[in-house]
């Protein structure tokens, strides 16, 4: 008589690596529980509440395993750049508001070099007027789009045949992959409300969405041609494109509440808009922006505005003038509101609290104050470089103030705003992000290990390229990019994410 068969023994499969015992954290599922993450190759391989068997396991307990962060509004394409957003919990960084054109010689630049975040970028709507209407040339990227900005050329209006032209070069970019248009409008604020209309219609035939810097409020020059948080919900309302509208605050200043109750409005109506801030009272941009010229500050005096590459005040109207013509692309701080008033401080509050806003950090590119003899030293020698603390800092800041200073956020909430929401923006339109802001079996191994109880921004003003802290680990599909707080200076895992 033979004995029963007896089924065969088959092990719990290893996963490659397990986080052990953190808090985890899905912003969509809600899961909010110590568990084990195991990540097998690039993705999450399993979120189990009993311990599961890993090839490499790190212990996480007392610390929150999340969704890495999705920047949706980053101008720091360098691995120097991507380096401090990764100490800042980030693990995509996405080139939207401006855009770059041709879109494909971004990602081919990208992709030569390597970057340790993942990356992508939108059609630039500007770097194609420029093209098309300015007659400048083609492409250059960020640095290029910054040292044009002032040009008068692309800001000029456009001929109908100009006008087709340009939105060609932007069908190539979608074509090629680009998610989503770009739109600088605030800096060629004069163009024809129609041009902007014929845009959103492109992007909502494409089903992708707009990203605007907006153009001038009626409070601010009473003679522009459309108020622009009006033209975005009209935009928004007329083409059904989904409107992304990129740092509230720093554009609307103390009208911040109008803005914020034009998009609501918009919303009840239907409209598909969004919106972003990031928690600093002080912006940056090209000293040679158009609504930096000594003629068109709005309320602000030359002497509000810092040189970054000196940190020194502009002394006078002469200087800016001066500064404008001699070095158009170099970056200057410009206040907005002032973080050390109550008043000013509560318009950054209430629209970063917001319920549809995301945190995008408007990270800067590097700006060297001397000869750069290595540009991939890390870390960034003390002095060498500048930038906007936001590049360094964001993120870290919205966890520091709004969760644990003030409890003003509830930590699910802020996570989710840093990568559950932005992925939302962009997923009907790029599948790749099906795949980000989550922690769930399938998921990209995307991942930021943090302790709440010390995550913290150190960037300020005057030393603007110091890192976070209190980010343990931060995965990039699945590899290591910061380990035990340190930043891994040879890992290079960031792929392109394309439409």
């Amino acid at each position: 008589m033979t004995s029963p068969t007896r089924p065969a023994h088959r092990p719990a499969p290893h996963h490659d690596l397990v986080l052990r015992g953190g808090r985890v954290l899905d912003p969509e599922s809600g899961l909010d529980a110590v568990a084990d993450v195991g990540v097998t190759g690039r993705e999450i391989s399993g979120v189990s509440a009993t311990p599961l068997p890993g090839r490499r396991v790190v212990d996480a307990s007392g610390l929150v395993v999340a969704p890495g962060f999705i920047d949706l509004h980053s101008h720091s394409h360098t691995v120097q750049g991507h380096r401090l957003q990764a100490l800042d919990g980030v693990t995509t960084v996405l080139e939207l508001e401006a855009g770059l054109s041709p879109v494909e010689e971004a990602y081919r630049l990208a992709a030569a070099e390597g970057r340790p975040l993942n990356y992508g970028f939108s059609a630039s709507w500007a770097q194609a007027r420029m093209a098309a209407v300015g007659g400048l040339p083609h492409g250059g990227g960020i640095t290029a789009t910054l040292h044009r900005l002032g040009e008068p050329a692309w800001r000029r209006e456009a001929t109908r045949v100009q006008e087709e032209a340009l939105l060609d070069l932007v069908r190539r970019d979608l074509d090629a992959g680009a998610l989503g248009i770009g739109v600088l409008m605030g800096y060629a604020p004069r163009v024809r409300p129609e041009e902007y209309l014929a845009v959103a219609r492109l992007a909502a035939e494409t089903g992708v969405p707009t990203y605007t810097h907006a153009r001038d409020l009626v409070e601010q020059q009473p003679d522009t041609p459309v108020d622009g948080a009006e033209e975005i919900a009209r935009a928004a309302g007329e083409t059904g494109v989904h409107a992304h509208y990129c740092h509230v605050p720093s554009t609307s200043h103390r009208h911040t509440d109008r803005v914020l109750a034009v998009l609501d409005r918009a919303r009840a109506e239907g409209a598909r808009v969004s919106t972003e801030a990031y928690p600093y009272g002080a912006g940056m941009t090209a000293v040679g922006a158009a609504f930096l010229d000594p003629g068109r500050l709005s309320g602000r005096e030359a002497s509000d505005i810092v040189y970054a590459r000196t940190g020194r005040r502009v002394r006078d109207a002469e200087e800016l003038r001066a500064l404008r013509a001699a070095d158009p692309g170099a970056l200057a701080f410009l206040p907005f509101l002032d973080e050390d008033d109550a008043r000013d401080r509560a318009f950054l509050d209430r629209a970063l609290l917001h319920p549809h806003t995301v945190i995008g950090s408007d990270a800067m590119p590097l700006t060297w104050t001397g000869p750069v003899a290595d540009p991939l030293a890390w870390p960034v020698p003390p002095g060498a470089a500048v930038t906007h603390p936001r590049t360094a800092g964001t993120f870290s800041k919205v966890l520091r103030r709004y969760v644990r200073e003030l409890g003003a956020l509830g930590l699910m909430d802020a996570v989710a705003r840093a990568s559950l929401f932005p992925a939302r923006i962009l997923e009907a339109g790029v599948p790749a992000l099906r795949k980000k802001g989550r922690v769930q079996a399938g998921c990209d191994a995307d991942l930021v290990v943090f302790d709440p109880a010390a995550v913290s921004d150190r960037a300020t003003y005057t030393d603007s390229t110091r890192p976070s802290t209190g980010h343990a680990h931060v995965l990039v599909g699945g590899t290591p990019v910061v380990r035990d707080g340190v930043l891994l200076p040879d890992a290079l895992p960031g792929r392109p994410v394309r439409r």
